[in-house]
């Protein structure tokens, strides 16, 4: 079953379902059981990274874009009462 569903999890790239059943790692009763599920957690790490750099692209495409948004505005003056001068 928990393999089951990392196998969804994985082909989802859901990375919070991931993390999820990575803490509820059950023990498995037969070597293949096993090897498949350390094959599993190698491809759902791969995944997360995967997110966490696409992650890192996307914002950092964001800040550029409001940067640019940023100087394409005029500045705004703001009224100041100088009682002083």
């Amino acid at each position: 079953m928990w393999l089951n569903k990392f196998k969804i999890a994985i082909v989802e790239k859901n990375a919070d379902e991931i993390d999820k059943l990575l803490d509820e790692v059950p023990k498995f009763s037969n070597k293949r059981d096993t090897q498949e599920a350390m094959f599993l957690m190698s491809e759902g790490t791969k995944v997360l990274y995967q997110l966490k750099d696409e992650a890192g692209e996307i914002i950092s495409q964001l800040k550029k874009n409001i940067d640019f948004l940023n100087s394409t505005q005029t500045p705004i003056h703001r009224a100041r009462l100088d009682v002083i001068s």
